[in-house]
């Protein structure tokens, strides 16, 4: 079993999340994002649009999923968290987590109304290296 330092290691290096929504139908919807801007604890931040469709999902089930991978040359290696997303308009993280270039997305700067932050707290995951499957909880983690 991963302690929680190597597993929140192995994260911290990836360039690229995976987040996955549930659309009104119940159905997974995923998209490929850019790595999280802050980890705290089991939080994860990312920056989002206001407008995007994902919000509205999240706000209407905050259920969500992230996955994080590495494929090496001969080896693959992934972690799969599972949890719940918060959308936060809250200046201070917003400010927090803001960072320079980030007006080409959002003209108006920090304070940009279609700019706001996601909050992905992880209770569960899996983690997947040398063709062996793991599941644990967060809170067990050492």
């Amino acid at each position: 079993m991963k302690t929680k330092e190597q597993i929140m290691g192995f994260i911290s290096k990836q360039k690229t999340a995976f987040i996955a929504s549930v659309d009104e139908n119940g159905f997974p919807n995923m998209k490929a994002m850019l790595a999280p801007r802050k980890i705290q604890g089991d939080c994860f931040y990312f920056s989002t649009n206001t407008s995007s469709m994902r919000v509205s999902q999240f706000m209407n089930n905050p259920k969500a999923s992230v996955y994080f991978y590495n494929r090496g040359r001969f080896k693959y290696e992934g972690i799969m968290l599972t949890g719940t997303m918060e959308v936060l308009q809250d200046d201070n993280i917003k400010r927090e987590i803001w960072q320079i270039g980030d007006t080409m997305y959002y003209k108006q700067g920090v304070t940009d109304p279609d700019y706001c932050v996601l909050k992905f707290t992880a209770i569960k995951g899996r983690h997947y290296c040398d063709l062996k499957s793991e599941s644990f909880d967060m809170a067990d983690l050492k």
